[in-house]
Order: structure tokens, then sequence, then C-alpha cells
């Protein structure tokens, strides 16, 4: 019996050849960008993952693939010698697994880095009285020298701007705010791991007046008349927190706005987002704009 030849058909997680003859390939997803996705869950042994990427390697350069991705979890991590020696190296890792990627063609590789920078928030909190919360802590650049600073902290992975400057200062100080708008934001480089930093001062206006402190990471935090704070020579000796008096003098005498959240809708995105703008100005010029669109 004469089988007709037929180009190569993936049925499943193997690879068929001329109707009959089967090699078993690792089971992958295509991804948007003309790369295919391997998300490994089960054990498999280093001789035989290395035979089957192999072999799916061939497949995908066949195919016209370009980027390919392997995601290890931490349970599979004896299979990373295998992937390197492949050609594979090193994307990005979280606590669960390991990001490897290899690129196909010969042209030069267009796979996105690693995610480049880390985000912070600075939480400028300011009372009726002209007292703003400050906070002194038990570790980090700033423990031991006496300076009194703003609450600041690290954006978690999934977390608003907004969401982060709130929950910072509740953690910190037990008090409870409502968050007014951004004033002002820092881009710094090589500050961890190699990493930029994207640092954003934001006003919040507080809810709660009691403070209750964190005993972990900070020392002490109260209420200090905003001349006070000012004055501290710290803060006259480097410029960013120069900068940060400087806006708050200019808040109060109503002379800067700074971006606030508006929430939006994207085609691209499923979840609800937020657009930091300047609502203060630009709801004054929009609305003849509008006007003007709708008739």
């Amino acid at each position: 019996m004469s089988v007709s030849a037929a180009p190569a058909q993936p049925l499943g997680d193997r690879l068929c050849e001329n109707g009959f003859e089967c090699v078993k390939i690792l089971p992958a997803t295509n991804d948007a960008h003309g790369g295919v996705i391997v998300d490994l869950k089960e054990a498999m042994d280093s001789d035989v993952f290395a035979t089957l990427l192999r072999s799916s390697l061939l497949h995908w350069k066949q195919l016209g693939k370009d980027g390919v991705w392997i995601k290890l979890p931490i349970e599979l991590v004896h299979l990373v010698e295998a992937a390197v020696k492949e050609g594979f190296w090193y994307h990005h890792a979280e606590p669960s697994y390991l990001m490897l990627v290899y690129w196909i063609p010969k042209t030069g590789c267009t796979i996105p880095p690693n995610a480049s920078h880390r985000v912070a928030v600075g939480a400028i909190v300011l009372n009726d009285k002209k007292e703003v919360l400050v906070v002194q802590e038990k570790r980090g650049g700033f423990h031991g020298i006496g300076v009194w600073k703003i609450p600041t902290g690290v954006v978690d992975v999934g977390e608003e701007i907004f969401e982060a400057a709130i929950r910072e200062v509740k953690e910190e100080t037990g008090i409870d705010t409502e968050f007014v708008e951004i004033l002002a934001f820092r881009h710094i480089h090589n500050s961890f791991f190699g990493k930029s930093d994207l640092s954003f001062v934001c006003m919040l206006r507080p809810l709660s007046f009691d403070i209750k402190m964190q005993e972990l990471e900070i020392e002490a935090a109260q209420w200090m008349p905003f001349d006070e704070f000012a004055v501290q020579p710290f803060n006259q000796m480097h410029e960013p927190f120069k900068y940060i008096i400087e806006l708050y003098l200019a808040k109060v005498e109503k002379v800067y706005n700074g971006f606030s959240p508006r929430p939006v809708s994207s085609y691209f995105v499923e979840e609800l987002n937020y657009l930091y703008l300047n609502s203060h100005d630009l709801d004054k010029s929009s609305k003849p704009a509008l006007a003007i669109h709708r008739s």
C-alpha cells in the first residue's frame, strides 16, 4: 500500500512525517509575535527533555517561528542545563518559575528584554494644621542618621500607583488616606541590581489622624509642622527633597496642579486601568472643544 507524501502536521504533541513516522515534540502554543511558548508542568527526565527539545527546535524552524520561550517551574530546574546547551538563555525569573528563551532566525534578535524598571512611591500627607506625616526608618540608607522623611515604598505587581501610596502610608503609620494627585516623578538608573527606578511623589489627604506605627520597618512616626520638616539639614542638602518642599509650597499657593488618575478602558487591556493627567486644567480646556465636537 502506497502512502502519498504530505507536509508535516502536528498531532497533539507528536509530529508525523509523510503520514507514518511520528516524532514526539514538546507541547507549545503560538504567541502573538511569531514565536512559541512551552509551558512545562509535568516531571521529565533531562535526557528525554534534551531529545524532545532538539526535535522541537527543528520543527519550529521549519515552520518559520522566531522566538521560543520555555517556562520552567522551580520543580523542573534540573532541565535548565539541557536547555542552555541547546542555546537557550535566561530571560527572567520569579519565585515559582524560570523563563528561558531562544532566537531561531539568523537575523537580529527582537525579543524584548526583561523588565528594566522598578516603580516606587513617596507620599506627602498633610493635615489641616499644616503638619506633614513623617517617619524614621529602622533599616536602609536613612536608618541612624536622624532624618524625618515621608513614607515611601515599592509598588506591588498589579498594583496601581495611587493604591500603592495609600497602602504604604497605612502600613507604615496606620493612617487612612485619600489619594489626591501625583506631584512629580523621578527617573533613577543603576538603582537595584542594575535596574532603573521610577519614583512618584504623591499627595494624599488624611482620613484618620491617630498614628499606629509599624514596628517591623519604622522606628518612629509623627505629625511634624511642615516648616520644621523643611529646614532639616538633609532636605536642604539634597535637591530631590528641596523640590518636595517647593512642590508643597506651590500647592499651598494654588499655583501648581499635579496628575490624578482617571479610569480608562482599552482595546488592548482587558482590565480597567488608569491614565494620570492634569484633570484641573484638562476639564477647563476640554469642555468647549467637546461642545464643538458634539455640535
